[in-house]
């Protein structure tokens, strides 16, 4: 992202426009300026012959772009002074270390800067914080983003050019030269998830009220509570399926490198997955185990997750044998099996806030009428299809609370990771559901009256 950036700001100056790179990263400013400086050097726009250095160790020459960071009102340029945040091009380098600089935007507004302020108060101007990029206006930005920065920066980097502002979104995935991935690493990371947390990441400065408010709906949230939810769950069940990973046909040696295996998380949630929709994982592993070796296999746990899934793709049995999938709020699997009754009862209260989370969520958006409702449809009046209406309809909210969805639309932008792909799949079947009930509850009375017209056969 930084060679894009790079590359598209080279090709604005080169048609001459005003342009510059903003980054929040004080080493990539340095390494851009450095960059930018030594190309303008070899095509001669930059004559290096006399330099002076300044506080981060580059240097300016005549022909240089520099950012003055420091008002000063006795030092005039035309009709104004030197204020924080000007862009200007270095005209001469004096023998006492002074600078004589030109507005960048102007063919007029010189001024004589004094050594002692070029040494402390002045960067060079290809690429600049975004901290530093405020008060610059120039025809196009280029703006490197990552997942560290903050919104009010994004805001700032984001309103610099006239004409364009483009984001180069570094979205860092693990690198496939490397041995194995990071902790930390978001392998399913995007361009569009990287700017979804950033406009989350909020850099002002809260009240105490806000804070408060702020902490309490962080560690409320089903987004957080399923998490809390699924982190046990995989501490409860670890050692069942661990035992059932050594008993359903492996070798010893490929038994151990799937339970060591960094996959093996993702195999146990799919196998609580397949669990709640009522597949019997005790038989169905080892059939799964015998139906092909692992002679290939680089990762034997990913290979076992990935046949899981396809076996499982479905809830067991079929027409109206098929059972309700066991899911808290219609998305997250219920972890079932002997564990011992401190984790169960840590599984049962997630389990109760978020159901009464996402009933609470459901109720606010009816009570305020939020805009995405109206997909819903209405309950209808028969009390035992007004309970299923709700059940369905709570799905979508708990869905909407757990991604942090605020869009007008039920489910805002399309999913990108496949856990979120799952829920979305399932909240997208509840509200259908919500709806189609809701339409029938349109038409009972009308149904009601036909039975009841004389001389009507049925």
């Amino acid at each position: 992202m930084i060679d894009a950036a790079y590359v598209a700001w080279h090709a604005d100056r080169q048609a001459g426009l005003a342009t510059v790179l903003v980054t929040d990263s004080n080493e990539s400013v340095l390494a851009l300026n450095q960059r930018a400086r030594t190309d303008l050097i070899l095509d001669g726009t930059v004559n290096a012959l006399r330099e002076v250095e300044l506080h981060d160790g580059t240097r300016a020459a005549a022909g240089d772009s520099v950012i003055t960071r420091h008002n000063d009102r006795r030092l005039r340029a035309g009709r104004g002074w030197v204020r924080n945040g000007d862009r200007w091009t270095v005209t001469e380098v004096r023998d006492d270390g002074s600078l004589t600089l030109r507005r960048a935007t102007r063919k007029w507004g010189s001024v004589i800067l004094p050594a002692a302020y070029v040494a402390e108060y002045l960067d060079l101007g290809y690429a600049v914080t975004s901290y530093r990029a405020q008060g610059i206006t120039v025809d196009r930005s280029h703006v490197l983003v990552d997942a560290s920065m903050t919104r009010e920066n994004l805001y700032v980097a984001l309103t610099r050019g006239r004409d364009a502002n483009l984001a180069y979104v570094a979205v860092d995935k693990p690198d496939d030269s490397h041995q194995g991935p990071h902790p930390g690493d978001n392998i399913e990371a995007t361009a569009r998830s990287v700017l979804f947390g950033v406009l989350q990441h909020v850099g002002a400065e809260l009240s105490a009220h806000e804070t408060i408010t702020a902490e309490q709906e962080a560690w409320a949230n089903i987004g957080q509570l399923a998490a809390e939810y699924e982190t046990i769950a995989a501490a409860a069940q670890h050692d069942r399926w661990a035992r059932l990973i050594r008993a359903c046909g492996l070798t010893d040696e490929e038994a151990e490198a799937a339970i060591s295996s960094p996959a093996f998380g993702a195999l146990t949630a799919e196998m609580r997955r397949a669990e709640a929709n009522h597949h019997d994982i005790d038989m169905l592993l080892p059939r799964l185990v015998q139906a092909r070796g692992f002679t290939d296999a680089d990762d034997i746990a990913a290979v076992l997750h990935y046949r899981v899934a396809k076996a499982t793709e479905r809830p067991a049995g079929s027409g109206r044998a098929r059972k309700t999938p066991r899911l808290i709020a219609g998305l997250i699997p219920e972890a079932t099996g002997t564990m011992t009754s401190e984790l169960r009862q840590a599984l049962t209260e997630r389990r109760d806030l978020i159901e009464t989370r996402a009933a609470a969520i459901l109720d606010q958006a009816l009570g305020d009428g939020e805009t995405w409702t109206t997909a819903l449809g209405t309950p209808p009046k028969d009390e035992r299809a007004a309970a299923t209406w709700r059940r369905h309809a709570r799905t979508v909210a708990a869905y909407r609370d757990r991604y942090g969805i605020t869009a007008l639309t039920a489910f805002g932008v399309p999913p990108e990771s496949t856990a979120q792909k799952v829920d979305a799949a399932r909240a997208k079947a509840a509200l259908d559901r919500a709806h189609d009930l809701s339409q029938q509850g349109e038409t009972t009375p009308l149904r009601a009256a036909r039975r009841q017209a004389p001389g009507r056969t049925l």
